[in-house]
């Protein structure tokens, strides 16, 4: 309306405004990014195959990418959402993955970064001690397990810990560090969580103040956290990286206070799931599956929104049990935001496509409502927001 007001702009002499005002809304509307990170909004205006991209993360090979390499297609053309990174590669068993030296992880990160049009999510597992992919012999700092810090429960010196931690990953521009562990110690040879000292204490308090005290110096520098692995790991007496894990006998609901007082501190970036079954929780599947357990008691009960984040799916507790479209299609029925496809108990080069496929699959077959994708997407994205890239 003000437009027709300004009696000048249709003066004699005056139409170069009119075709320059035209001009400027042409280019506004062309330059508009169809990749947004508006949060609620993002889902009506991004594609269905960004959204679905968003939802995967995946591991790969390389000390170094280029335009040639299968990650970066995925980060291109697939619009994947996130990578993880290893030091040994498991599969091939060999120690050379992605890890070599810290000036050669930074400018790994920077061109995966530089290949998306979506800021990316660089993850990894720094917890400490035994679960450390960036160590000493790589020219890192040393680190402490979860396990030591317990022992000795000094908030003061978990937090220097965690500063050295926080300042090494910002300075490489990795973004999200799956850690810290707030599993319980409840059986201390448990061989993936208790023996290995990924777990504060069996004492939940212990748990609680270190877990708030690392997140919030993680926040300080940028890095989001997941906390893992709900609804707790530190019971089962094996490891869901080598088949199926019943808990239901040791459990205890005392495993899930920490993750219940974290999300309550506020500071809670994500959840990440466990492959665990617990028959007292859910008789039919294990977490990462189970609606009863993502949905019900993560989001009802503890009425956390933010993003969950599977385990490894190539894990054996699922991959040999479930199948891969079976386990996809449970895990985002259940809650699962992103699925973590780590490569790194098998090794499958194309698993971001096929994943992708059979998601887009299950949509178009309405065996997973589109609006179901778009909370995922809508989560992922408003989290990303909070990314410094």
């Amino acid at each position: 309306m003000v437009i027709y007001k300004k009696a000048s702009y249709c003066q004699p002499g005056n139409f170069r405004n009119i075709y320059l005002l035209a001009f400027i809304v042409c280019v506004c509307i062309l330059v508009t990014p169809s990749l947004s990170l508006s949060g609620d909004t993002a889902s009506e205006n991004d594609s269905l195959d960004v959204k679905i991209g968003q939802m995967i993360m995946i591991g790969f090979r390389g000390l170094t990418v280029n335009d040639k390499s299968p990650v970066i297609a995925d980060i291109k053309e697939r619009k994947i959402g996130g990578v993880i990174l290893f030091d040994y590669d498991a599969p091939s068993r060999s120690p050379v993955r992605n890890i070599e030296s810290p000036d050669q992880v930074r400018s790994l990160v920077n061109t995966l970064q530089g290949a998306s049009s979506i800021p990316l999510f660089i993850a990894i597992d720094q917890e400490g001690g035994k679960v450390s992919r960036l160590k000493e012999r790589f020219g890192f700092p040393p680190t402490v397990s979860e396990g030591y810090l317990g022992r000795i429960d000094d908030l003061e010196t978990t937090k220097k810990y965690a500063e050295r931690t926080a300042e090494t990953l910002a300075g490489l521009g990795i973004n999200v560090n799956f850690a810290p562990v707030v599993d319980l110690n409840i059986n201390p040879d448990n061989p993936v969580i208790g023996k290995v000292e990924r777990s504060f204490s069996a004492d939940p308090e212990v748990v609680i103040r270190h877990s708030v005290a690392i997140i919030d110096i993680f926040h300080a520098h940028g890095i989001l956290s997941a906390i893992k692995h709900f609804p707790g790991h530190g019971s089962s007496k094996a490891d869901s990286h080598k088949g199926f894990v019943d808990v239901t006998e040791r459990w205890s609901p005392d495993e899930l206070k920490p993750f219940e007082a974290v999300i309550q501190s506020g500071g809670c970036d994500m959840v990440m799931t466990a492959h665990i079954f617990n028959a007292r929780l859910d008789p039919l599947w294990p977490a990462t599956l189970s609606e009863r357990i993502i949905g019900r008691i993560l989001r009802d009960d503890m009425r956390f929104n933010g993003v969950v984040v599977s385990d490894d799916m190539q894990m054996d507790a699922i991959r040999s049990f479930y199948g891969l479209e079976r386990a996809i299609k449970m895990a985002i029925g259940a809650g699962c935001d992103i699925l973590v496809f780590a490569n790194n108990s098998i090794f499958d080069e194309n698993i971001a496509a096929r994943a992708i496929g059979i998601i887009k699959k299950l949509v178009a077959s309405g065996e997973i409502k589109s609006k179901r994708i778009d909370e995922s997407y809508n989560r992922i994205m408003s989290l990303k927001k909070k990314l410094k890239r």
